[in-house]
């Protein structure tokens, strides 16, 4: 990991990308009949509530997301030891994720409904494939506090280890900007999603994975080779 000293492309990507994760699971939560498609820990729960029979739960589709998700982490799994540099691994997973994020919107177009049928499945595995494959690449980056899709660690050291508590506030402003996307990226695909339909916050995510993959190469691709 060695070929980026400079953290700050790498940083400003991967805080993009969580903005991203808020858009996904507003529709995915929204739209897919209360379905995770990038937080999983929230499917887990949301797994348990179908299982026990709550209404406007469904346990096929959260299994389909689960699964879906576990499959294409155990995918890019392999493929990372495969990919030399962390600029190779972030624009080869970027890339995929927007393309995939992009026929999760014209299948939304094309068929004009998510929330029922073939489509709602559809969607559901292609999004979750592509946030399984994403945390994968995430996790091997291995930078502190960006998990792009999970807050629970990220809201705990911000407390537990803020001046109030008596800790030295450690990366606080990456930790703080970090709930901050996720709270902007679900209120603006909610917002997407409630005033016009689901294929555009898909869309608005295609959109800003691609240009987000875009930015950290043009940024990243002078300071080392890929």
């Amino acid at each position: 990991m060695a070929d980026d000293p400079d953290p700050l492309p790498l940083l400003a990507a991967l805080m993009s990308l969580t903005v991203v994760s808020g858009l996904v699971d507003a529709v995915s939560y929204l739209g897919l009949g209360h379905v995770f498609t990038a937080n999983m820990t929230g499917n887990v729960v949301v797994l348990g509530f179908a299982a026990a029979g709550a209404a406007g739960f469904s346990v096929p589709a959260t299994l389909t997301s689960l699964l879906v998700f576990l499959a294409g982490a155990a995918m890019t799994g392999r493929v990372i030891r495969r990919i030399t540099g962390r600029r190779r691994l972030l624009l080869t997973t970027v890339t995929a994720e927007a393309t995939m994020t992009g026929t999760a919107a014209l299948i939304a177009v094309l068929t004009g409904s998510t929330g029922s049928g073939w489509p709602r499945y559809a969607i559901i595995a292609i999004l979750a494939l592509a946030m399984g494959m994403r945390n994968a690449a995430v996790r091997h980056l291995g930078v502190k506090d960006m998990n792009t899709t999970v807050l629970t660690t990220t809201l705990t050291g911000l407390a537990s280890e803020s001046a109030l508590a008596g800790g030295p506030s450690p990366r606080s402003g990456r930790r703080a900007g970090a709930v901050i996307a996720m709270l902007a990226g679900a209120a603006i695909g909610a917002l997407l999603f409630l005033r016009v339909d689901a294929a555009l916050p898909l869309l608005a995510s295609a959109a800003l994975t691609a240009g987000t993959g875009a930015a950290y190469a043009f940024s990243a691709s002078a300071a080392a080779p890929a």
